[in-house]
């Protein structure tokens, strides 16, 4: 692969999520797949940590659950809120797979996410697509879905500096100099 990872739309990700549940050509259902593209779609995490992730790696606090991990690429903590809905639907997958707590919840490799979803995205005529754009289509949608403030996206997916934020984002200075430019009250 030698191309820069884009960031999925929402029908993207629609459509690749179902073409996975539901097999195409002489492509058979893939359910791990397809769950470890959620996960990380949803909570933001690296196909790396998606892959060794088990449920006792989740703490129960209150009404409420959260993150307790580190991250393989970075070796920092993560412990942000896993929203309740998507905890169930991680539950339910658990349950209806026999997944005991410690067991990991995607058992298969990076590299077999990452070839399954390339033979769908050939399949569906998506170019520049790999189990990262899953992760740019998180920190878009954070972004886009809290008054894109870079703050929120930057802590979330942990980056250093803003920059890398924004490079993520694919915002660049001229777009940071047009808002300022937009941004003029003088009284």
């Amino acid at each position: 692969m030698n191309y820069e990872t884009r960031p999925i739309t929402k029908d993207e990700y629609i459509e690749i999520i179902q073409t996975l549940r539901t097999g195409f050509l002489n492509h058979r259902p893939n359910a791990k797949v397809a769950m470890a593209l959620v996960l990380e779609a949803n909570i933001g995490i690296r196909i790396s940590d998606i892959t060794e992730f088990t449920l006792d790696k989740t703490i129960k606090e209150g009404d409420k659950y959260r993150l307790n991990l580190v991250e393989q690429k970075t070796g920092k903590q993560r412990s942000f809120t896993i929203p309740n809905e998507l905890m169930q639907f991680i539950k339910q997958y658990c349950i209806d797979n026999n997944i005991k707590s410690n067991e990991r919840i995607i058992n298969i490799t990076e590299r077999a996410v990452q070839k399954h979803l390339d033979f769908v995205c050939d399949y569906l005529g998506l170019k520049n697509v790999s189990t990262h754009s899953f992760r740019k289509f998180f920190s878009h949608n954070l972004y886009d879905n809290n008054g894109e403030d870079m703050r929120i996206v930057q802590q979330a997916l942990q980056h250093s500096s803003i920059e890398t934020t924004m490079r993520y984002l694919k915002v660049d200075r001229s777009t940071v100099d047009k808002a300022l430019e937009n941004n003029v009250y003088i009284v």
